[in-house]
């Protein structure tokens, strides 16, 4: 099996590199810069690009001390930036690397800088408009205690004498701009393109167009896709189908684990438009599923039942292709970048089966964001109700159920989720928020029902608001529109006794709790 990557195409205009020293924010670097509609590819940190056609360079973080041994460098990228006056910024590990690499003194912090804090900036182009204090987003341990020869400071901390410094333009900030904790991230960025000199002529229309052109080059024969009916999985079959047709099956697994409604909406929205085949196999999942607790080895029981699954039908089409609506946010959480935790593997990338029946699995939106798959699903006419849909786990709602998943536990967790995304209905704050779902406690604890003891379960509330998935704020929900959610909880699910609130943000807890 061979994984073809679909990646953004870059027929002519201006191109902007990140390389990638191993941050988490790597790709979101490029994310935002293509927000800013301009054209960004990212490269490994020892690749040569002087003889590609970038015009500017971003360096990202990453988790490295430059006076370490083993640190991640490239000398030679840093000479041929400052040589040919190639517009270059360095992002916290990208500024330590500039500071040692030109004859500054990189050491490690007294302490560590973490969370939001406040910059004081000079008057330069890459803070342009804004305020002297500038609430910035930090995550380092280390620290620049001397700059190197020519160049000079334009901002600090409390804690960091030198969070940004510059030479001709050659940048390099100790924080995160790219991170939206960073107040003026973005506006800092835009300074950076317009010192660089950027054409911002690139949009999501070029990538619907050019990847509907690769992808009828890259799949020759008939392919199959795993329809789930999220917003992903819909946007990318309507991708494919509108690059090779008929040529096209899209499976959807009712595997018991789906929310409330969805075969039937799945049916409404896509009978007629694709060849869809809908396999009923709840019993078939529910007996691997028995006595499985570990949540990663329920990832890598569904995920290896799926692409079985998919391997059948692909054998009546003759297909040799498996397409996934896997996005960007799947692949780091499943540590897909070089020095990346795994964080929780997704049944579509890190809980994938070693062997697979395919010759190639295709994924067009593996470079994309929740929010610009939304977009992609735009320009090719996908209504608002799938685009709007709240985010669902692959997995289904087992991974919802912390314990033993079995007919009463996805039962009770299918009906408080139903009542959560109900209630925020009414409130009108499903479109306002993120995500909001409800999860099931393996532990019980005592509730009183009729004047009658009862030991009985808990359900938990999670509510997010997040841009990317990336990073994520619980939602400060009005009290009672929580207390409606808890009383029909209680009320209409007789085996909860208690309902709870997640008050926690991503970092440190995931969206979903399994």
């Amino acid at each position: 099996m061979s994984i073809i990557f679909i990646s953004f195409l870059l027929i002519d205009g201006y191109m902007l590199a990140v390389m990638d020293f191993g941050s988490q924010y790597t790709h979101l670097i490029a994310r935002r810069i293509r927000q800013l509609n301009v054209y960004s590819e990212i490269f490994p940190f020892y690749q040569d690009v002087a003889d590609t056609d970038v015009e500017a360079v971003i360096l990202s973080g990453g988790p490295s001390s430059v006076y370490r041994e083993n640190a991640p460098r490239n000398d030679a990228l840093l000479d041929w930036l400052f040589a040919e006056k190639i517009p270059t910024l360095g992002i916290c590990y990208g500024l330590h690397l500039i500071a040692q690499h030109f004859g500054g003194k990189v050491v490690k912090g007294k302490e560590r800088e973490y969370g939001t804090a406040d910059a004081f900036v000079v008057d330069d182009p890459l803070f342009k408009e804004l305020d002297i204090t500038q609430k910035v987003w930090m995550s380092h341990g280390d620290r620049v205690e001397a700059l190197p020869p020519g160049f000079s400071r334009i901002a600090s901390t409390e804690n960091s004498e030198f969070a940004a410094f510059r030479c001709n333009t050659m940048y390099a900030v100790q924080w995160h701009p790219e991170v939206h904790h960073t107040e003026n991230g973005m506006k800092m960025l835009s300074n950076f393109l317009e010192i660089a000199g950027a054409t911002r002529d690139w949009h999501l229309e070029d990538f619907t167009r050019q990847t509907v052109a690769e992808l009828r080059e890259k799949i020759p024969g008939n392919a199959v896709i795993g329809l789930s009916g999220g917003v992903d999985s819909s946007v990318a079959a309507t991708l494919v189908s509108r690059a090779i047709g008929t040529r096209l099956t899209a499976v959807f697994v009712d595997h018991g684990l789906l929310p409330a409604g969805e075969v039937e909406q799945v049916r409404t929205w896509f009978e007629g438009k694709v060849t869809l085949e809908v396999i009923s196999a709840k019993d078939r999942f529910f007996s691997k599923l028995k006595g499985v607790l570990d949540p990663e080895e329920k990832r890598r029981v569904i995920g290896e039942e799926f692409i079985r699954i998919f391997e059948e039908e692909a054998r009546k089409v003759k297909a040799t292709t498996l397409v996934q609506g896997t996005i960007y946010p799947d692949r780091i959480e499943s540590g897909i970048t070089q020095h990346a935790d795994v964080i929780k593997s997704h049944h579509n990338v890190g809980a994938l089966p070693e062997v697979m029946e395919f010759e190639q699995v295709v994924e067009p939106l593996q470079d994309l964001y929740k929010d610009e798959v939304r977009e992609v699903g735009k320009t090719l006419g996908l209504p608002d109700d799938i685009l709007r849909k709240h985010p669902f786990p692959g997995p289904g709602l087992a991974v919802r159920v912390l314990g033993e998943v079995n007919d009463q536990s996805i039962i009770i967790c299918r009906k408080a989720c139903t009542i959560v995304e109900d209630e925020l209905k009414a409130a009108g704050l499903y479109n306002e928020v993120w995500q909001g779902f409800a999860v099931l406690f393996e532990d019980k604890v005592v509730g009183v029902v009729g004047d009658e003891r009862n030991l009985g379960n808990v359900v938990g509330i999670r509510i997010v608001q997040s841009l990317d998935a990336m990073t994520a704020n619980f939602v400060k929900v009005d009290w009672d529109v929580l207390e409606r959610m808890s009383t029909r909880i209680t009320n209409e699910i007789p085996e909860v006794v208690s309902v709870a609130y997640f008050v926690s943000h991503k970092p440190p807890q995931t969206i979903e709790p399994l």
